[in-house]
């Protein structure tokens, strides 16, 4: 089923969760809205589901609309973060339940669910819990039967709201590869809400990024990541260097730095701040660089190592696989010279101008400048 959103919005008393969002989820796509708490993901994902009503707009689903069709009625699957199991029954019966409510024009017989039921365990690898209690499961395991609960009543969209964000770090990546893997088999349209970017990017065929009750950028997860729309996106998307610099005639000027690649988003004059990850920062051991290791810390297979650029701005973070530090031969203390391999730039409003220095010392953006474009909202 796909799922097209048109103008939608929704508010509570004077604050708007969803300001017209548009947006259309192909059929059989793995969908992440992602954003930080407040964006309205969660409230864009129960809209969709018909646990919310929206104040305007549409949500057509295979080109019909559902915005005045009932929850039961849309044939969605929903699985809520802290998995709403029923306490007082087995697993067997928890996902049985979604059929065993329906009508009874509609029912399966009970050798039909138990078919069904015996499946779903089977697919979630739960088939040995049956007769289990959800007090006597682990966080993953209860998951698990949530999922197979939802995927019970055949849904032809699936929705999951913050389904690993009550698990640790280990079980939620061991339910990431495991949800990809079941998407790929059943197929189903699914669109799930995280706040986490690498649950996103790893899980997504596409990633919709929100904020204040829009979206920002809609894309792939590489798309998403390499070509951020705008200012929020890239430091929402992972960790990010914020440089204040000076740009002229299209060009950065930053004293003491080598700039490689620049994106420059506003006018080709005027102050701006240069964004940067920390992995697209080089530096090496140069006593006549222009800045200092300030510390160096181990971040699982990397190094972050932390520098100072000469009279500018705060510290910069740099990300170093081990073994290159060492052969490097990097420590706190050190000068170092400075290169930024892929940056883009932002207009920086009431920004303070940066002493140029003398004109042996400044480094610029490449050869051919890249030309301005204006920054837009997807």
């Amino acid at each position: 089923m796909s799922i097209e959103i048109k103008r939608l919005t929704k508010r509570f008393g004077d604050y708007t969760a969803l300001d017209g969002v548009d947006l259309t989820v192909h059929e059989r796509e793995l969908v992440a809205l992602l954003g930080p708490s407040g964006s309205g993901k969660t409230t864009l994902l129960r809209i969709i589901a018909g646990l919310e009503w929206a104040d305007g707009g549409d949500i057509r689903l295979d080109g019909k609309s559902a915005i005045r069709r009932s929850a039961r009625e849309r044939q969605i699957g929903f699985v809520f973060q802290h998995y709403a199991l029923f306490r007082h029954m087995t697993v067997f019966e928890n996902v049985a339940f979604g059929m065993r409510v329906r009508n009874r024009r509609e029912r399966p017989t009970e050798e039909a669910i138990k078919t069904r039921v015996e499946r779903l365990l089977e697919l979630v690898k739960l088939e040995p819990f049956a007769r289990r209690y959800p007090a006597h499961l682990s966080g993953g395991q209860r998951q698990r039967v949530a999922l197979a609960r939802a995927l019970a009543i055949d849904p032809r969209v699936l929705l999951l709201d913050e389904p690993f964000g009550a698990l640790d770090a280990r079980v939620r990546k061991e339910l990431r590869r495991w949800l990809k893997q079941l998407h790929a088999e059943l197929g189903t349209t699914t669109v799930f809400v995280t706040h986490d970017q690498e649950e996103a990017l790893e899980l997504a065929d596409r990633v919709i990024v929100m904020s204040n009750g829009r979206i920002e950028q809609v894309g792939r997860p590489d798309e998403v990541y390499a070509n951020p729309a705008n200012e929020f996106v890239i430091r929402f998307l992972g960790n990010v260097n914020e440089i204040p610099c000076q740009v002229r005639a299209g060009r950065a000027i930053l004293p003491g730095v080598s700039l490689a690649q620049i994106e420059l988003s506003g006018p080709p004059d005027g102050p701006v701040t240069l964004y940067v990850r920390p992995q697209d920062v080089a530096i090496a051991r140069d006593s006549g660089g222009h800045a200092t290791v300030k510390g160096v810390s181990a971040a699982g297979p990397f190094a972050v190592i932390e520098i100072q650029l000469d009279g500018i701005g705060p510290a910069v973070e740099v990300l170093m696989a081990h073994e290159a530090l060492a052969r490097r031969q990097i420590a706190a203390g050190d000068r170092v010279s400075v290169r930024f391999n892929r940056t883009r730039a932002y207009p920086r409003a009431n920004g303070a101008d940066i002493a140029p220095g003398p004109a042996d010392a400044l480094e610029s953006a490449p050869p051919a400048p890249v030309p301005p474009k204006q920054m837009a909202r997807i």
